[in-house]
């Protein structure tokens, strides 16, 4: 599939956003961090800026973005649009959640319940973006038990990363909040190592023989490509990359989503060294890098199924 800058730029930015949201609403509830208006303002603000840019970013890859508003109709049917209208429910805890902690400067009471419904929210929607592929049967690869909790291991890990490195800053780091980034990391890692190694291995369920129906007759080639020029279709589904690249950038994506940030975290995990702010500042910014890589590889290596009639053995 060829991989859309606005949908990597959306399925990143807004899930770091959630999993920030979330930790934030989480942390604040359960009293892990203090009601500090100033943290409560920064924290839910980047993580609002974040789901906002990245939801946004979104429309830019439609025909016709001024139509966005009419997927919030298809809710009973299409995982697209309950992204959509969970994605628009969140902001009302999450006003109701940034009243408490800045304005109230308190987390208690219907504060703390708040925030445990907007941090529900959050990972629901983390949810629905993830079934959107998730239910995509035509893309064996997306198709996959895997892909709804990669994106939520990875929405917790970049969220985790960047509320350690906020948490510096404020000077409100506890060895809960780093092991809630450590358990991130290897949660993410553990997921994406599964899924990598699953579309490696196993083939995909559709062949020559099965989209055209006359597999009983026996092997069936391409004779002539349907089109002398390349069209929409192969542009957009029959996007490739060669193995040897994508072995690399997955080796990249590895060091910057799991071995520098973890090297950091450990590093950082003591609000008393001196590399505690910078050093976690490094570790998200390599995170985030990490994800954005691992995630258009997500699309980079994905095939659909329609390429079958363009020559492909599998998809």
């Amino acid at each position: 599939m060829h991989p859309a800058y606005s949908v990597i730029f959306f399925t990143t930015a807004s899930g770091a956003g959630y999993g920030l949201i979330a930790l934030m609403a989480l942390f604040g509830a359960l009293e892990g961090v203090p009601a500090d208006p100033w943290f409560g303002a920064v924290g839910l603000g980047v993580g609002a800026a974040l789901a906002t840019g990245g939801l946004l970013s979104s429309t830019f890859h439609l025909g016709h973005p001024e139509r966005a508003w009419r997927a919030y109709s298809q809710w009973k049917s299409s995982w697209l649009s309950r992204e959509g209208v969970l994605a628009t429910a969140v902001y009302l805890p999450l006003a109701l959640t940034a009243w408490g902690w800045i304005v109230e400067g308190r987390m208690d009471g219907a504060y703390g319940f708040f925030a445990i419904v907007l941090c529900v929210f959050c990972i629901l929607t983390v949810h629905a973006t993830g079934m959107i592929y998730a239910t995509l049967k035509t893309i064996s690869a997306w198709h996959n038990r895997l892909t709804v909790p990669g994106y939520l291991a990875f929405s917790l890990l970049t969220g985790s990363l960047w509320f350690h490195a906020l948490a510096q800053i404020f000077g409100y780091q506890t060895p809960e909040i780093a092991l809630v980034a450590v358990v991130a990391l290897f949660l993410a890692f553990y997921i994406k190592r599964k899924y990598w190694r699953s579309i490696d291995t196993t083939p995909g369920p559709a062949t020559p023989e099965s989209a055209t129906g006359l597999g009983d007759i026996g092997k069936v080639r391409l004779l002539e490509p349907p089109t002398m020029t390349k069209n929409f279709v192969q542009r957009e589904m029959g996007f490739t990359v060669a193995r040897k690249h994508a072995q690399k950038l997955r080796r990249i994506s590895f060091f910057a989503y799991f071995l520098i940030p973890l090297v950091l975290t450990g590093l950082t995990s003591s609000a008393e060294s001196w590399i505690a702010i910078p050093g976690t500042l490094i570790a998200a910014l390599s995170v985030s890098v990490g994800v954005v890589i691992e995630r258009w590889l997500f699309f980079a290596e994905a095939k659909h199924a329609v390429m079958l009639y363009y020559g492909a053995e599998s998809a």
